[in-house]
């Protein structure tokens, strides 16, 4: 019998937790957080010294690895950390905050935060245009959630009149990406896409107006007419991203339950990562752990800071 994932030594003892971040965010050997120096740097050691403490002779400031890193501050242990990574990458509608405070023995108000941090850490920036030279990238939008201050149930406008839009694009066979956005007119849409897909790029949609504009922009743009039936026309369809909206939806509905219209954006950062990073492109539970792992430099979220209301992706609407 092949040994368990779990068992791992990095999940269950501290110092072989950080042993395990250090080898991936420092490959070459630890780097100062503080003046970037890479040699004169020494392991700390005596009985009150924190595990995984360097100090660092160039400028002479202890650090360790979780200095620059959405994990600073932290007083959870670094195995709980990974703990709650690995639950996550390996859960393909997601792990909530109180399943993970059952699971690690931390309080609720624990395992939220260290939700929004893994989820900021899958957050992905700086990437290039999607879809390539003629590569097909599938466009679509939909409705989750209930926008603050909105009834439950409402008839007026349709079901958008009260639930958040959200817009994803994805490259078939690839990535995915998705935003929160104000609606769905071309001024909502359009600006988005723009900015994420290259212009060589050939884009499938279904029939909605906001999208007619795409075929004098891009290379190619094709539709499916969901009014008439019509679903698949050769390799022209949209079934890549309903897959994609399936899980994201019963992940929203089964396992998270309610999502408050500030955080949205995190939980889609979470199942956006997920789908890119899928056993399909050859990416297993343990690699897509890694990855998340290594998503964390450069990056901080304090608790105050998590409770603030996220902008929505906003641009000049134009009629």
């Amino acid at each position: 019998m092949s040994t368990s994932v779990i068992d791992a030594k990095a999940l269950h003892n501290e110092a072989a937790a950080y042993a395990w971040v250090e080898a991936r965010l420092w490959p070459d050997g630890p780097v100062c957080p503080h003046c970037g120096g890479v040699d004169r740097i020494s392991k700390m050691g005596g009985k009150s010294t924190r595990i995984g403490v360097y100090k660092c002779y160039q400028c002479r400031k202890p650090f360790s690895v979780k200095v620059g890193i959405v994990f600073e501050a932290s007083h959870v242990p670094m195995h709980y950390w990974l703990q709650a990574a690995y639950l996550m990458c390996s859960s393909k509608k997601g792990v909530s905050s109180n399943q993970l405070h059952r699971a690690l023995g931390v309080t609720l108000k624990t395992a939220w935060f260290m939700s929004h941090r893994l989820w900021e850490a899958m957050r992905v920036i700086g990437v290039e245009p999607m879809g390539g030279a003629g590569g097909i990238v599938e466009i679509d939008e939909t409705f989750t959630g209930r926008i603050e201050g909105m009834p439950v149930q409402t008839t007026k406008g349709g079901a958008s009149s009260f639930k958040n839009t959200v817009l994803s694009l994805v490259t078939r066979g690839g990535a995915v990406r998705s935003f929160h956005v104000e609606g769905t007119t071309s001024g909502h849409l359009l600006p988005i896409i723009r900015a994420n897909i290259s212009k060589e790029a050939f884009i499938i949609s279904d029939d909605w107006k906001a999208y007619g504009a795409l075929g004098k922009e891009y290379w190619m743009h094709q539709t499916v007419n969901h009014g008439i039936g019509e679903y698949v026309r050769g390799i022209v369809y949209t079934n890549t991203i309903e897959g994609y909206y399936s899980i994201f939806k019963r992940g929203m509905k089964g396992v998270y339950q309610h999502c408050s219209e500030r955080h949205l954006h995190r939980y889609l950062s979470e199942f956006d990562f997920r789908c890119s990073n899928r056993i399909r492109l050859g990416v297993d539970d343990v690699e897509r752990t890694e990855r998340a792992i290594k998503g964390i430099v450069g990056k901080r979220l304090t608790y105050r800071t998590t409770g603030k209301r996220a902008a929505i992706w906003q641009e000049p609407i134009q009629s």
